[in-house]
């Protein structure tokens, strides 16, 4: 099982930008999603990330402060995929993003799941 993010980059102050992270292998299902950030200076990971955005598997949504109103968090469970839409973006939206799930494979066995990290710069 495998998380494959993609839709990083570098955009202005006040520009969108619309991640994604798709899950692959030998799946059973997939719980909650989510999408994680790690700020540059916080590079020991772990509990350095801060949770940016959730979404369970019936859809309910849960997002940190800081991004309410800016960002959308969606999924497509036919394409087991998550998506972080971001709007109005700022230059403290800076960071390595990270996808989440807690996947439970073919064999029952369930755990959670990272992506490898898109990197998103916000700066004029």
């Amino acid at each position: 099982v495998q998380l494959v993010e993609s839709g990083g980059g570098l955009v202005q102050p006040g520009g969108s930008l619309r991640l994604s992270c798709a899950a692959s292998g030998s799946i059973f299902g997939i719980n909650a999603m989510g999408w994680y950030r790690q700020a540059p200076g916080n590079e020991r990971g772990g509990n350095e990330r801060e949770l940016v955005a959730a979404i369970t598997s019936s859809g309910a949504t849960n997002y940190a402060e800081s991004v309410k109103g800016r960002f959308t968090i969606s999924r497509d469970n036919a394409k087991n995929t998550v998506y972080l839409q971001m709007n109005s973006l700022k230059p403290e939206d800076t960071a390595v993003y990270y996808c989440n799930a807690y996947i439970v494979d073919r064999a029952y066995r369930g755990m959670a799941y990272w992506g490898q990290g898109t990197q998103v710069t916000v700066s004029s």
